[in-house]
C-alpha cells in the first residue's frame, strides 16, 4: 500500500508535450526560442508535469486557425498519441480561437504559456493577499477568452424572433451573464487588494517615522533572492531549485552595521513574457519597489543567459515606476562562474548566497548606499534638557539610558539629531569644513 502511495506522489500531474513557434510577424519578446522553450520545459516541471516531447515551428507568419499550421498540428497529434501526453502547451499566447480549436483537433487540453504561469501562481500563493493577486489575475486573463470559450452558447435569447425555438428569454445570452459576473468578480478582487495597500501604507508610514530604511531583493526567478536573505537574516525561507518558488513576500529586519538597521524584503521572481495580468495584479507586492530606499537586483551570473534576463528585470522594474531607485547589482552564484572576468563596478557586488562569499563586502555596500551621516554617540544630558530625549526616541535609535548625575545616553543619530544634542556628546569636536583642511 505504502509503494502504491509513493508511486501515485511520484507520478506527474500531466505528461506534456511543448510547443512553440518563430516568426519574423511577431515581436522579437513574443518568439519563441531554444532559450524561452527550455524555460518553459523549467515552468511545466514547476507546475508538476513532465515534458514528454518539444516541438520548436518556424513559420513566415503564424496561422490564423491554429497558429502553428495543420501539418505541424498534425504532427503534435501523433506526439500527443506516441507519448500518451494529458496536455499541450504553447510557449506564445494563443487567441482564444486557437485555443479552441487546437483542443478539439488534438484531443488533449491546450494552454498558453501565460495559463500556465497562473497555474504555479495558482498552486504556490500561500498568504491571503497572494491568493487575491492570482484570483484577480485569472479572472482579468479569463474575461477576453470568453468569446472563444462560449461559441456553442451564443443563442441570443432576445427578442428579434430569429432564435432557435425556447430561446426566448431575459435578453442576455450566457456570454453576457459570465462577462458581468466576472467582472463583479474583479471589482470586489480589486477593493480587497486596495484595503492590502492601503496596510501596507500604514505599515510603510510607521517605518518611515522610525526612519528605518526598506530594501527590496530583486531579480529573475531562480536567480537565488530567498537563498541570500536566509544567509543575511536566518529567514529559514525554503529556497529550492525551482521556478517561482517565492510568490508571497516575506520582509525581515537585518543589522547591516553598528549604525544601519534595514527592512528587507524578498520579492517575487521575474521572468521573460511574464502575462501584463500578472505585472498589475502583483503591483500590491511589487509596489513595494516604488517605496524602497534600496533594491538589490540579484543576478544568476552561472546562467548563460545573465545578461538577458537582467534587461528583463530592469525593464520591468522600469515599468513598476521604480528605475529611479537607487540599485546595487548583486552577482550571485559565483561559486559556479566559470568566466574569465567577474563583473565589476561601483554599484556591483560578486557573491556565493549558498557558500555566503562576499556577504560582508554586499553588507559594507548595502551600508554605503544608505549611508544617511548616521553615527554612534554617547550623551550626557543635564536634567534640564530631559526633553531632548524624547526628541532621540523620535528620531533616533536609543540603545540605552542611564540616570546618574547627567542623562546618560548611547544613541544611533542621524545628523539632524546630532545638530540638536552636539553640546551633550561626550568628546565631540566640530567637524572641519572641507577648506579649511
Amino acid at each position: 500500500m505504502r509503494e502504491q502511495n509513493n508511486l501515485e506522489m511520484q507520478k506527474p500531474r500531466d505528461t506534456v508535450i511543448t510547443a512553440g513557434l518563430s516568426s519574423p510577424r511577431l515581436e522579437v519578446r513574443d518568439n519563441a526560442t531554444e532559450e524561452s522553450m527550455d524555460e518553459l520545459a523549467a515552468l511545466v516541471e514547476t507546475a508538476g508535469g513532465q515534458v514528454a516531447a518539444s516541438v520548436l515551428q518556424n513559420r513566415t507568419s503564424p496561422d490564423p486557425r491554429t497558429f502553428i499550421g495543420e501539418g505541424k498540428a498534425a504532427e503534435i497529434k501523433a506526439l500527443v498519441k506516441s507519448e500518451e501526453a494529458t496536455a499541450v502547451i504553447f510557449d506564445n499566447d494563443l487567441s482564444p480561437s486557437q485555443l479552441r480549436i487546437l483542443t478539439e483537433e488534438l484531443g488533449v487540453q491546450v494552454l498558453d504559456r501565460s495559463a500556465l504561469i497562473l497555474d504555479i501562481f495558482a498552486q504556490r500563493a500561500r498568504t491571503k493577499e497572494g491568493r487575491l493577486q492570482v484570483e484577480l489575475a485569472q479572472y482579468q486573463y479569463l474575461l477576453p477568452r470568453l468569446t472563444g470559450m462560449w461559441t456553442h452558447l451564443e443563442r441570443q435569447a432576445g427578442t428579434s424572433g430569429k432564435g432557435p425555438i425556447g430561446s426566448k428569454g431575459p435578453g442576455e445570452t450566457q456570454l453576457e451573464t459570465d462577462r458581468r459576473h466576472i467582472h463583479r468578480k474583479i471589482d470586489k478582487l480589486k477593493e480587497e487588494l486596495e484595503e492590502v495597500r492601503r496596510i501596507r501604507g500604514t505599515q510603510r508610514q510607521r517605518r518611515t517615522k522610525n526612519q528605518i530604511p526598506v530594501v527590496a531583493i530583486v531579480g529573475y526567478t531562480n536567480a537565488g533572492k530567498s537563498t541570500l536573505l536566509n544567509a543575511l537574516t536566518g529567514a529559514g525561507i525554503p529556497a529550492n531549485n525551482r521556478l517561482f518558488d517565492t510568490l508571497d513576500t516575506t520582509t525581515r529586519l537585518l543589522t547591516v552595521s553598528d549604525t544601519l538597521d534595514v527592512v528587507i524584503s524578498d520579492t517575487v521572481g521575474f521572468i521573460r513574457k511574464l502575462p501584463h495580468q500578472l505585472v498589475d495584479a502583483f503591483k500590491a507586492t511589487l509596489e513595494e519597489l516604488e517605496y524602497a530606499d534600496l533594491l538589490l537586483h540579484v543576478i544568476d551570473i552561472s546562467n548563460p543567459e545573465w545578461q538577458v534576463q537582467a534587461q528583463i528585470v530592469d525593464s520591468l522594474i522600469s515599468e513598476l515606476g521604480a528605475e529611479t531607485t537607487p540599485c546595487l547589482r548583486v552577482y550571485n552564484k559565483s561559486d559556479l562562474f566559470w568566466g574569465d572576468v567577474r563583473p565589476r563596478g561601483e554599484e556591483a557586488v560578486n557573491i556565493s548566497a549558498k557558500t555566503k562569499e562576499g556577504l560582508d563586502e554586499l553588507l559594507k555596500a548595502i551600508d554605503k548606499q544608505l549611508d544617511k551621516g548616521t553615527r554612534r554617540v554617547v550623551l550626557h544630558l543635564p536634567y534640564d534638557k530631559g526633553h531632548l530625549l524624547d526628541i532621540l526616541y523620535r528620531e533616533s535609535k536609543v540603545e540605552s539610558v542611564e540616570y546618574s548625575d547627567t542623562i546618560d545616553i548611547t544613541a544611533v543619530c542621524n545628523p539632524r539629531a546630532v545638530g540638536l544634542v552636539k553640546p551633550y556628546i561626550e568628546g565631540w569636536v566640530e567637524p572641519k569644513e572641507a577648506w579649511e583642511d
